[in-house]
């Protein structure tokens, strides 16, 4: 089974690059409308953008132009153990895997629960927090430090130490069409296995965690199209919402409101909270149709030994016995 998870306002109150503005005394507002404008302004130029590319190229332009010197990737990890998160994180992550595994129902056939976050935020910062070492995978944006220069392939490749460089270039970009991709990696087993391809053709039965075994938790509209593949494919879906932010609270009831969520409840994560119990219970539930469906496959495939414990069997066994004799 897995849990999905987006993360910025789902496991953290704010967005995952705080640290980083207040580390380097960068005004936070401004930088988020300078990206908002950034589009109009390409526009303008007649260049066509991408715009989940914007904010990754601008901090780009804020490390070559000053604000952000020396950024690099080990950095971003240093950062994300500042970040703070919501109530009841990360040990309901380690709380409920347990519960799972330790389950003498469950462990009998094996069953096991994964989490992994899907976040077009920043990866190494999301390696660097408290919750990174309860996850079983992270997909987000990534960074170069050291691009391979022309005429390398006939070159010595010398090591590259972290600590001074910087990042220059943008290694992988996650918007929502690539965060359904990641979605099939972890259906189809890929993340776990180099060599299976996301496109290849694989029947439901041999996929690794069937989309029906996941639920998917984020907090708002960009999340749609995950919702819609989880919820059209058997899977359950789940929007949180700021517990003090009666907006976030219309959103989230929106959503359910037009079915794109099966259930939604505060960011609080604690022992007693409804997305505690919701989350738990449908765990559960998952766990036990996963042991019905085994047990009845088991069943069917069983062929019982004959039996012989009526009179017109017993005198039959009895004429053979003779007729052996």
């Amino acid at each position: 089974m897995a849990c999905i998870w987006d993360f910025d306002k789902t496991l953290i109150p704010g967005y995952m690059q705080k640290p980083l503005f207040d580390a380097y005394a960068v005004d936070e507002q401004n930088f988020w409308e300078e990206v908002g404008a950034l589009s109009n302004v390409y526009r303008q130029q007649k260049i066509a953008v991408t715009e989940d590319l914007l904010y990754l190229n601008h901090l780009l332009t804020y490390v070559k132009t000053g604000p952000f010197r020396g950024l690099n990737n080990q950095k971003l990890r240093q950062l994300g153990a500042e970040l703070t998160f919501f109530d009841g994180l990360p040990t309901f992550f380690q709380t409920i895997k347990d519960w799972v595994e330790k389950s003498e129902h469950f462990s009998t056939h094996a069953i096991k629960l994964e989490h992994y976050i899907i976040s077009g935020g920043l990866a190494e910062i999301i390696r660097g927090s408290k919750i990174a070492p309860h996850v079983d995978g992270i997909f987000g944006c990534e960074f170069i430090e050291e691009p391979m220069l022309p005429g390398f392939l006939h070159q010595e490749i010398l090591p590259i130490d972290s600590t001074y460089g910087e990042i220059s270039q943008i290694a992988r970009v996650v918007d929502n069409t690539m965060k359904t991709r990641f979605l099939f990696e972890i259906n189809k087993g890929v993340n776990k296995h180099a060599n299976l391809d996301v496109n290849a053709f694989m029947r439901p039965e041999d996929r690794r965690i069937p989309i029906e075994n996941m639920i998917y938790i984020a907090d708002g509209p960009t999340d749609v199209p995950m919702f819609s593949i989880l919820k059209g494919r058997g899977g359950k879906t789940f929007a949180v919402h700021h517990p003090d932010n009666r907006q976030e609270f219309v959103q989230n009831d929106a959503l359910l409101e037009s079915g794109r969520v099966d259930c939604y409840g505060p960011a609080d994560y604690r022992p007693g909270s409804l997305t505690y119990r919701w989350l738990t219970m449908h765990v559960e539930k998952i766990a036990e149709r996963i042991v019905r469906s085994r047990e009845t496959l088991l069943q069917s495939r069983v062929k019982k030994p004959p039996a012989f414990d009526d009179e017109n069997s017993i005198a039959h066994l009895k004429q053979i016995d003779l007729f052996m004799a």
